[in-house]
């Protein structure tokens, strides 16, 4: 019914041919719109990327944490995406959508084609990723990413990350963002680490509800590290 309202030229005689051709266009609009989400291997992730043979330029920084100015990160993160041509560089990050996954909407709008990387527990725990992303890959992973406790080993998801990135921007962030940026570091990867406040109502409420001190510093660990 609604292909023939949204196809009034069409007689009744093309009228099959019509509703096909229609909901070809509904389905080819609705598959471009869809990202390709898969479950990956450190291995198959890197297979990727060398086959898109681009730059990867990955953001880091605040998740579920927020920024305390969403607009001000937003305004850096679009100086730096000036600086890179979007026909040879590819737009990466962690996939979801919260804090720092709000530049992928920015990317997308100045035409880069869009990656995440991310691990296993966002699907786990059913984290909202972005409607922005072109490719989604899930790691097994038993951590969210960053050092695997106790080592200087990267957990696989941020393994993944770091080797695949040619330069990581950090926009403040947390352990995660930090351990990133120290391995890509050590790899002689580029890192730019940009200061930004995770936002203070929400770290506060964060504090009250885990029965620990009220924090006064928000810079977060990536700060702590890099400033």
């Amino acid at each position: 019914m609604m292909l023939k309202m949204l196809l009034p030229a069409c007689s009744e005689g093309v009228m099959y041919l019509c509703y096909f051709l229609g909901g070809l266009a509904f389905i080819t609009a609705a598959s471009a719109q869809g990202a390709d989400i898969k479950d990956a291997t450190v291995e198959e992730i890197k297979a990727f990327f060398e086959r898109q043979n681009k730059k990867v330029l990955t953001f880091a920084g605040y998740s579920g944490a927020g920024y305390e100015s969403e607009a001000l990160m937003l305004e850096q993160a679009g100086r730096i995406l000036g600086e890179f041509d979007p026909a040879r560089t590819i737009v990466n990050g962690g996939a979801t959508a919260g804090g720092v996954g709000a530049v992928y909407q920015l990317a997308k709008g100045k035409g880069f084609l869009t990656t995440g990387i991310v691990s296993s527990q966002a699907k786990q725990y059913n984290a909202e990723l972005s409607p922005y992303v072109d490719y989604v890959f899930y790691v097994e992973d038993a951590t969210w990413g960053g050092f695997i406790e106790g080592s200087e080993e990267l957990s696989p998801t941020s393994k993944a990350m770091v080797e695949n990135s040619d330069i990581i921007v950090g926009i403040g962030g947390g352990e995660v963002a930090r351990d990133e940026m120290i391995a890509a570091r050590r790899l002689g990867k580029e890192v730019r680490f940009i200061p930004a406040d995770m936002n203070h109502q929400e770290a506060i409420e964060k504090a009250k509800k885990n029965g620990l001190p009220v924090p006064t510093d928000f810079r977060g660990p990536a700060g702590a590290a890099f400033e």
